[in-house]
This record gives structure tokens, C-alpha cells and sequence, in this order.
């Protein structure tokens, strides 16, 4: 990397920058006494799996930014093409009669890899967008099929679609409800995360399956079914805490939509570009093409920032129906962003080119492997894993599965011990998640299952010390 070296790091004036971030950057998620006290890690620069402090500090980057680092950071192709593109046409207004020529070849290249007839795109600038987009387009076709009153939608307990208020409404995270927030309650309703290490006390996997199908399909028949718009959830639910759900969970849960003409919406603004080692994990991984889904983040492998809804030719043909003179008024400014749309084109020209989809199965699995021998560690309760989606979860106790107060924000203790030996994991109070790039090697692999391992045997040490910790 031509910037990781001593004079550029000379540059930053490190006490001014956090005071000047402690005075005015309000960050998302923003946790106001610890800013307050320990300010951040502030990251001048990145190559690949790695980033920078401004200190010269490097980690191993296994969270991927926020899941979307994909291709890996520094890639010189993807800087020349953008700024190719900002020479050539640097923006274009996306409304009514007008479009630019990368939107086109981008929405081309989308219907192109979604799975069945999802041929139609809106693009969008993100993934909170483009669930909310998704959102009114359940609403648009059910008015246009003459249905008004079916606009109910189901989401699941610890799902996460977003920050919008409408997309942190369809949300079930208690983390993400603080009561300091107002969220939309009418037509919203949460039915129970498919979690088996959670499963009620002596089910087993089939048995929890069977629970799941008949909550939804009952939930559906209470709220009546001409009143059930659609179902709204992630292939695997990433910020929940990488929960994979019961084997053939989707494609029961969407034979059910298809018996009360109930519309699926997969969320896939984690899971799809990669990191399941598939363009759309939906039908390739979990045997189900949905009516709508949601992208962003390894779209663009996060260098610049878009989102697309994808839908089906059944709803174009509803809402587009000749003659009715209909006008889809919903739109954003950069929407379509022809900088934007090139770096996705670019992207998956990478992906492609370099065949990192099956770079993904291989080294998935070993990810899966090396994580699994975390599992007979003090405090860890369980290990997910699938391809380049992790999380561990820790607890107090093995037997019971009991978690610690969440004031001891166990997670933040582990991450910021691994944080100190150069790696980089998420801490969402009881779990580390991660998800690597997509070009992430056996040897990074290592470093990940190495350096969390001593992270949590010095946290546990640590804990027993005080007392937090009985060694269960």
C-alpha cells in the first residue's frame, strides 16, 4: 500500500481530530457516554482486508465495514472507473423521462442475475432505501389489484431492514427500539426469530420448523388473509446475529405466502453479491425465488453508495397496466447515480472475473471450521457460520444458555481485547459478528480464529477475576 508508511500517518493531527470528533460528529448508533469518554477509532486509509488508524495501526478488517467491503478496499480499476465517470457524466436527474446509461446497463445486469422473472429495477441509494421502497411498492400494487384494505406486513423478532423510521419499524431488534424513539405499530406485526440455539425447551430442529410454519400461517389467518400483504425477511438475518434458520425454513414459510396470495420480500441487502457465495442467496442457497428483493452494500462493495429493489414481472404487469395512466411518484435525488451505478457494474465485473463466488465456498468453509473450534470455550454459548457470514455468541452459562447483564456488554469487552491484537470483529452487546471480504485468504482466516481465541480466554480470565464470571 503506497500510503501505509510513516510520512503519510505524519499528517493527522491525532488530539485534534478526536476532539473535533467528540465535538461534532454524531455518529449513527451513536452511544453518547462512551463517545463522550473514549472518542473512536478513526481510520485513515485501507488495502484489501486491512485499514489503517490514524496512528499507522492496522487490523484485519473481519466486519467488512458493514458487510459490504466485499471486493476489498484500495482497488485501483474501481478508482479509475469512477473517476472515468465523474469526468465523462457526473450526474443525471433519474426522474420521469430521463436516464443515464450506466442506470440502464446496471438494471440490465441485475435482472440479468435475479433469480425467475424478477426483471425490474428501482434503484435507490442504499439498503434502508430500498426496503422502504420496497414497503410502498406492496402498497402501490395492492391498491392497483383493487385490494386497499391488504396491506398488513409480517416481519420476524431481532430482524434488521434498515434505519429509516419505516424500516426500523419493520425491524425487531430491542436494541434498536430505545424508548426515546417513536415507531409506525399499525399494520406492522413480528412473529418469532427462527433461532434454534432459541428454540422453546425440547424442540428439536424439525419440531421448532414446524412451530415457526404455524405461527406465521396463523398470524396470517388471525389478521385475515385478505388483509396480509407480504412477508418481509432477510435470508439470513445478519445484525440479529447471523441467524440461520431451521433447513428448508424459506421454502416453507413461502409456500405459505403462496396459499393466502401473501407477497415475499427477501431482504438481501447482506446476503446477496457474495457473501453466501451466490449473486442472490434466495433461490441458489434456500430454494425460493421471492416476489421482491432488496440489495445494497456488496453491490457496490461499499465504494460508493446505492441499492436496488428488484421485483417481479406479476407486479410490473399490475402496476404498469396500460392505459390506466398511473405514476409510480417515489423517487430520490441520487437515485441511479450514474458514479454509483459504474461501481456496481465494476464490481460485479470483479466478482465475475476473478471467480470470487466460489472463492467463497472454498474458503467459507474453512471459516466455518476454524470458527467452530471458538465452541468449547469459556463463555461462548454458540458459533454461526455460513460461508462469510459469523457471529458468536457468549454467554454466562453453557447449560442454561443464560446471557450476562447487558450493562457488562460482554461482546464490546471481547472486540476491543481482539481490537488491541489487530483485528477488527462486531460487538453487538452478547456477540462478535463478522463478515469478511469476499477476497479474505486461509491465512486471514487464521489470524481471525487465533486472535479471537485469546480475546476471549484474557476476557474470561479477566471476568473470574472480578466475579462477573462463575467458569460455567
Amino acid at each position: 500500500m503506497t500510503t501505509a508508511n510513516a510520512d503519510f500517518f505524519a499528517q493527522f493531527d491525532n488530539e485534534r481530530l478526536v476532539a473535533a470528533d467528540k465535538a461534532h460528529y454524531m455518529h449513527g448508533y451513536h452511544i453518547f457516554d462512551d463517545h463522550r469518554e473514549n472518542g473512536a477509532l478513526n481510520i485513515a486509509a485501507g488495502e484489501g482486508a486491512y485499514i489503517y488508524d490514524t496512528s499507522g495501526n492496522r487490523y484485519l478488517d473481519a466486519v467488512g465495514g458493514m458487510w459490504c467491503t466485499n471486493i476489498g478496499l484500495g482497488r485501483e480499476e474501481m478508482a479509475e472507473a469512477i473517476a472515468e465517470q465523474v469526468r465523462r457524466l457526473a450526474y443525471s436527474n433519474p426522474f420521469c423521462d430521463m436516464a443515464n446509461v450506466t442506470a440502464i446497463e446496471l438494471c440490465e445486469k441485475l435482472a440479468e442475475l435475479a433469480p425467475g422473472d424478477l426483471n425490474h429495477v428501482f434503484l435507490t441509494t442504499g439498503g434502508s432505501t430500498a426496503v422502504d421502497t420496497a414497503y410502498r411498492l406492496v402498497q402501490y400494487y395492492q391498491n392497483c389489484r383493487g385490494k386497499p384494505e391488504k396491506k398488513h406486513v409480517i416481519t420476524r423478532i431481532n430482524a434488521y431492514h434498515g434505519s429509516t423510521y419505516l424500516t426500523m419499524s419493520l425491524g425487531g431488534k430491542a436494541a434498536d427500539r430505545p424508548a426515546e424513539f417513536d415507531f409506525l405499530k399499525d399494520r406492522i406485526h413480528h412473529i418469532s426469530c427462527p433461532n434454534p440455539y432459541r428454540a422453546p425447551e425440547g424442540m428439536d430442529e424439525a419440531e421448532f420448523l414446524e412451530f415457526l410454519v404455524n405461527e406465521f400461517e396463523d398470524k396470517i389467518l388471525t389478521l385475515g388473509a385478505d388483509r396480509v400483504a407480504a412477508f418481509f425477511a432477510e435470508p439470513i438475518m445478519g445484525s440479529g446475529g447471523v441467524i440461520i434458520p431451521p433447513a428448508g425454513y424459506h421454502k416453507r414459510m413461502w409456500e405459505v405466502c403462496q396459499r393466502h396470495d401473501v407477497l415475499y420480500v427477501a431482504d438481501e441487502v447482506v446476503t446477496s453479491f457474495g457473501r453466501l457465495g451466490a449473486f442472490f442467496a434466495s433461490e441458489e442457497v434456500f430454494g425460493v425465488v421471492p416476489d421482491i428483493i432488496t440489495t445494497a452494500k456488496g453491490l457496490t462493495s461499499g465504494y460508493l453508495p446505492l441499492g436496488a429493489c428488484i421485483f417481479s414481472q406479476r407486479i410490473w404487469q399490475v402496476i404498469g397496466e396500460p392505459g390506466k395512466g398511473r405514476c409510480f411518484s417515489h423517487g430520490f435525488t441520487y437515485s441511479g447515480h450514474p458514479v454509483s451505478c459504474v461501481s456496481a457494474l465494476k464490481n460485479i465485473e470483479i466478482i465475475q472475473r476473478e471467480n470470487l463466488l466460489s472463492h467463497v465456498d472454498e474458503v467459507g468453509a474453512y471459516l466455518e471450521e476454524r470458527l467452530q473450534s471458538l465452541a468449547d470455550l469459556p463463555l461462548v454459548g454458540s458459533v454461526r457460520c455460513k460461508k462469510l457470514m459469523a457471529c458468536v455468541e457468549f454467554v454466562a452459562d453453557k447449560a442454561s444458555k443464560a446471557l450476562f447483564p447487558d450493562e457488562l456488554n460482554i461482546g464490546e469487552q471481547i472486540h476491543l481485547r481482539a481490537q488491541k491484537r489487530g483485528l477488527l470483529v462486531r460487538p453487538i452487546v452478547h456477540l462478535n459478528v463478522m463478515s469478511p471480504p469476499l477476497t479474505i485468504t486461509r491465512a486471514q482466516v487464521d489470524e481471525i480464529a487465533e486472535t479471537l481465541r485469546e480475546a476471549i480466554l484474557e476476557t474470561a480470565a479477566d471476568l473470574q477475576r472480578s466475579g462477573d464470571y462463575a467458569g460455567r
